[in-house]
Formats: C-alpha cells, sequence, structure tokens
C-alpha cells in the first residue's frame, strides 16, 4: 500500500486526507495543535467554546462533493443552518443595511437605503459578479492547475466578461464606476479582505466573491470547528490515523524526493507521499529543512497578505440589534488600508462582529475581526491601545458590551504566526495585490517529487471553500503521478502483467502545522 503523510489538520489537510484513504492509500496525519481545524480555531469562554477563526460556510457543494466522494453524505455529519440574511452593516451616519441570499430582497434593501439608481447599480454589480464567477469556476477554481488559456479561451466566447473583469483596474477603482453611493462602494470593497488584501491594490475580479456569498451562506450547528471534527470522524473511518500535538520538525527527502518527515522528538516516518497542509512560506524559509527551500517559488510566497487583531470572548450586549453577521465600517477606507500598508495597526478601522449566539439571552459569544499587517510585533501598550480602538469604535455607533473583554482575549499577527509558524501571522499566505496573483499562487504540484501542498496558501486560495478544494486538486494531483508512474514502470509477473510503483517502493506515514 502506498503510504501518505499529511504535515497539518486544517480543512485542506482534511480534505486531502480523505480523498486519499478513499483512493486506497495509507494516510497518517501529524498536527501540531491538540485537534483538528488549523485556522478553524475556538477559545474557550463562559459561554463555551468561541470560533476565533472563519465563522460562515459558503458554496456548500464544495463540502457535498467532498463527502460524496468519500462515499458519505455531509448531512448525516453535520447539521447546517442556512442564514437568509447574509450580513448587518452599518455607517458612522447612522444607517445600516441588511443584505439578503435572495437577490430581490436585497435589491428592495438597497432601494430603500440609496435610492432607485443604486438598485440599478446593484443589479449590474451582481449580473457582473455572477458572469465572473461562472467564468473562473471551471477554469480556474476547479482546476488543479489553472492556466490562463482556457480561461481566455472562455472570454473570446463571452466579450461581454472583458468589461466585468475590468483588466488593469483595482476593485475599489471598478466600485468607483459601478456605484454612485460611497457607502456601497465601501462595502463591495471590503470583499478584497476576504482574502487578505486591500481594495485599492487588488484587482477589479475579486467582486466575483459576492456571488460566492450571495448564493448562500451556512451556519455549522455546534460551531465551525464541528465540521473540522467531522472530517476527522470520517477520515478515521475511512483508516486515516491522526497524530495531535506532534511538530514535524522537516520533511525527509533523497534526491529531490520526499521520503517522509523526522518529528521534533526525533522520531521519522517514512512515506511515498508527503501533503504539506500549511503556509508555502515555511518551505521557502527552511522551517522544514534546507532540502525544501526550493519546493515553491518566491513569486508563489511574497507579497503577503493581511493578518488580523482578532477577540474571542462572551458577554451581554446592548444597543444595535445585531445580526448573526455584522461589518461597522470605518470612516475613511483610505486611512484603514493606508495604515496598513504602513505594517500599522489601523487607526480606525471596519470591524466584523460574529454574534455567534445573537438573540439568545444571558452572555453570547463574540468574535470581532479588525484587519491587521502581518508580521506586526504587538506590544503590550498596543493591545490596549487595540481594545480602546475597536470598543470606543463600537461603541459610537451603539454597540457595547458587559463586561468588556480583557486583552488576554485578543489574537495579534504574532500569535498567528506562533500557531502558523514562518506565516507571519498572514492569514490568507499570497497576498491578492496585483493582476496576475490568481496564478502566481503554488499548485498542488512542488519541485520536490512526491511532495504535495494543500491549504489557503495553494491554489485555489484562501477561505474555507477554496481549501477544500485545494485538498481535492492535491489528492487528484497524486492519483494522476501514481497512476503515471505505475504505467512507466511495468513489471512481468505470473499470469501476466501488474504495476510495480517506483514510489509505492518506499512505503511510509505523516504529521502537523496549519
Amino acid at each position: 500500500m502506498t503510504q501518505a503523510v499529511v504535515i497539518g489538520a486544517g480543512i485542506g489537510g482534511l480534505s486531502a486526507a480523505m480523498r486519499l484513504a478513499a483512493q486506497g492509500l495509507g494516510v497518517r496525519v501529524v498536527e501540531m495543535a491538540d485537534g483538528p481545524g488549523g485556522k478553524m480555531r475556538t477559545a474557550p469562554s463562559v459561554a463555551g467554546p468561541v470560533d476565533i477563526g472563519p465563522t460562515v460556510l459558503t458554496m456548500r457543494p464544495v463540502f457535498e462533493a467532498l463527502f460524496a466522494d468519500v462515499g458519505e453524505k455531509l448531512s448525516d455529519h453535520v447539521t447546517l443552518h442556512r442564514d437568509r440574511l447574509l450580513a448587518r452593516h452599518w455607517w458612522r451616519d447612522g444607517s445600516s443595511l441588511d443584505l439578503f441570499d435572495d437577490p430581490e430582497s436585497s435589491a428592495e434593501a438597497v432601494g430603500e437605503f440609496a435610492g432607485a439608481e443604486a438598485v440599478r447599480e446593484f443589479r449590474a454589480f451582481s449580473a457582473e459578479a455572477k458572469r465572473l464567477y461562472e467564468a473562473f469556476d471551471g477554469p480556474v477554481m476547479q482546476s488543479e492547475a489553472p492556466a490562463f488559456g482556457p480561461l481566455a479561451a472562455h472570454v473570446i466566447k463571452n466579450p461581454r466578461l472583458i468589461p466585468a473583469m475590468a483588466p488593469g483596474l483595482s476593485l475599489s477603482r471598478k466600485l468607483a464606476m459601478r456605484f454612485s453611493d460611497s457607502r456601497l462602494q465601501q462595502l463591495f470593497g471590503r470583499y478584497a479582505t476576504y482574502v487578505g488584501g486591500s481594495p485599492y491594490q487588488s484587482p477589479a475580479v475579486l467582486g466575483l466573491i459576492w456571488q460566492s456569498e450571495a448564493q448562500g451562506v451556512w451556519a455549522v450547528e455546534g460551531g465551525m470547528h464541528a465540521l473540522a471534527q467531522a472530517m476527522q470522524s470520517v477520515a478515521e473511518a475511512k483508516g486515516v490515523a491522526f497524530q495531535f500535538g506532534t511538530a514535524v520538525e522537516r520533511i525527509t527527502a533523497e534526491s529531490s524526493t520526499a521520503r517522509g518527515v523526522q518529528l521534533a522528538d526525533g522520531s521519522t516516518l517514512s512515506a511515498d507521499i508527503v501533503v504539506f497542509n500549511g503556509d508555502p512560506k515555511a518551505l521557502r524559509d527552511g522551517y522544514l529543512g534546507q532540502d525544501m527551500t526550493g519546493a515553491v517559488p518566491k513569486a508563489g510566497t511574497e507579497p503577503r497578505s493581511f493578518s488580523a487583531f482578532v477577540w474571542g470572548f462572551a458577554a451581554e450586549p446592548s444597543g444595535v440589534e445585531l445580526a448573526h453577521h455584522n461589518v461597522f465600517f470605518c470612516e475613511d477606507p483610505k486611512i484603514e488600508f493606508g495604515d496598513l500598508a504602513k505594517g500599522r495597526m489601523p487607526r480606525d478601522a471596519t470591524l466584523y462582529v460574529c454574534a455567534q449566539d445573537h438573540g439568545q439571552p444571558g452572555p453570547q459569544r463574540f468574535e470581532i475581526i479588525m484587519n491587521g499587517p502581518p508580521g506586526h510585533k504587538t506590544t503590550e501598550e498596543e493591545k490596549e491601545t487595540c481594545r480602546t480602538r475597536t470598543f470606543e469604535a463600537l461603541q459610537t455607533m451603539g454597540l457595547t458590551f458587559s463586561p468588556p473583554p480583557e486583552t488576554t482575549a485578543l489574537t495579534t499577527p504574532m500569535d498567528f504566526d506562533r500557531a502558523f509558524p514562518a506565516s507571519d501571522g498572514s492569514l490568507y499566505g499570497r497576498s491578492p495585490h496585483g493582476m496576475s496573483a490568481t496564478f502566481q499562487r503554488p499548485t498542488a504540484r512542488t519541485a520536490i517529487k512526491g511532495l504535495y501542498l494543500a491549504g489557503g496558501g495553494a491554489h485555489p486560495g484562501a477561505g474555507i471553500p477554496m481549501a477544500c478544494l485545494s485538498g481535492k486538486h492535491a489528492a487528484e494531483a497524486i492519483r494522476s503521478d501514481l497512476a503515471s508512474t505505475s504505467r512507466s514502470r511495468p513489471t512481468a509477473t505470473p499470469g501476466g502483467m501488474s504495476t510495480g510503483s517506483a514510489i509505492a517502493a518506499t512505503a511510509p506515514s505523516r504529521s502537523s502545522a496549519s
């Protein structure tokens, strides 16, 4: 049996492990943390575990396909609740806007918010986002190795995509041309931050992210980490072994071919296949051995995406009526993203507030996210500054908490760097800035034979669905390479021909961080 070691039990690693086991490989997952999920993490509170990572599930069919690929049904393992109200948005002038998974309901809300002309603009923007999403889904997101050729061919057949893609324009510039109301420009510009970028530097094509959300968002009963636990459970039922609380010291290699991993305690796990579910920058930086520094190109890891300052706590809210997902916009986004570009904590930032128990009596669980620069070394004084800026800004917009959290409830960019080594705290891997950023991310295959990538730092990028797809791409690349190796090395055996795999000849296992 061909043996695979998966380093990291994030969504990408879990997705790859499930599929590899279903393909008949022996799989071991080694994870530095004490449980699965990677960035899908929780923190303790008086009201129970608080999600302090992703809080919403989009692109549900991606996960339905994952479970179907291994002979299971998603609905048999997790309970999902659809949020008809996508998010509630608040501005400093006292205005607010709800957007829904029903386009007509959203259009009606936009009309009440900003008038008839805004409705026309919103419909046109939504139609463009849908066309872009459909154009990029097959040749880019669903493709193991995206190529510009198939996308260009699709665009040639559908010339209306050219103005929608707005080549050469930033998302911010495109939105300024699309919406006459600056508040709507600010709202849809925030989708660049979903993949760790600034709307002033990210390409206009990122407007398609609105379509991925407009198709529907779901809450996972029990919290987002319940999805990771369900994936682990299914993987174990398929024969995957998990080893938690175990760090990988390095990936072992011979003749530019991965042969397994050495653990922090000095022991080794041999393997035919190694899947790295961590930030590809860790490979380039030699974190997993000097033999790995050439595994991915520098352009696949630089420049870095945003990090974040994340609060996770329980308290009783008062003031404005919250939805599950809420966005409190800053006064001037140019100041926020200007500060981030200079590597400092924003003086005034847009704040995402997830009310995980909204509407329930007593202390409720909250996650609050402020964008932060990667590599930012936060002092104790700056933690207090972050606390002041966050909760005073919310208070001016009508939201208060009792009791307000202490700084022990704050996760900083450097905390993320410690949790996900060599990442600089960047939560999304490579930055989406630049017109070719989509095609710069490293794909599943690396320059090291037998070493593959999965996770938000690899193609197709950041976000839970994208990480899940990265695991699919890794499993497909491995299956293709194993089949190719088998066909290229036939050996005669009694009764006919059998395929002897050069990779399978060295057996192995697997583990760790992301």
